[in-house]
């Protein structure tokens, strides 16, 4: 029998990747997902998959990919290829970015703030980047 191959057209309905999913709902708390993260992939594996989500958080902070290599250690190809995602993935990287950003805005939000008001930038930073606007629009 020769290896599975997962292809772009069919690969959340491969009976292995379902499990996986599966397998992660069952987890209850953080704690959990990484113990089965840890015996489902290698160390390189898990490392290259939170490189990936930081290269991610980088590109929709508006750092450039340069500068994103020398922050990461990933090689420009894969900071490439992870904003290709942001860009026209699944939508996995904007859900958890905008979960991340939600976060942070109503974690640093005055307590007595009931409405969620956009916050001006200091003078002399640059406009959001076309990313970080898409972002935005993918509520």
């Amino acid at each position: 029998m020769s290896k599975r191959r997962f292809i772009e057209n069919s690969w959340r309905k491969e009976p292995w990747f379902r499990s996986l999913v599966a397998a992660i709902k069952t987890c209850k708390n953080e704690e959990e997902i990484a113990n089965l993260m840890r015996d489902v992939a290698t160390l390189s594996e898990l490392q290259a998959m939170s490189e990936r989500l930081e290269v991610a958080t980088l590109l929709s902070q508006g750092k450039s990919y340069r500068d994103i290599s020398s922050l990461t250690g990933a090689s420009t190809t894969t900071v490439t290829r992870v904003a290709s995602f942001l860009e026209n993935g699944a939508g996995g990287y904007r859900k958890v970015l905008n979960a991340h950003r939600h976060h942070r805005m109503v974690s640093s939000m005055p307590k007595d703030s009931s409405q969620h008001a956009e916050t001006e930038k200091p003078h002399g930073e640059r406009s959001a980047s076309a990313l970080q606007k898409y972002l935005g629009k993918a509520k």
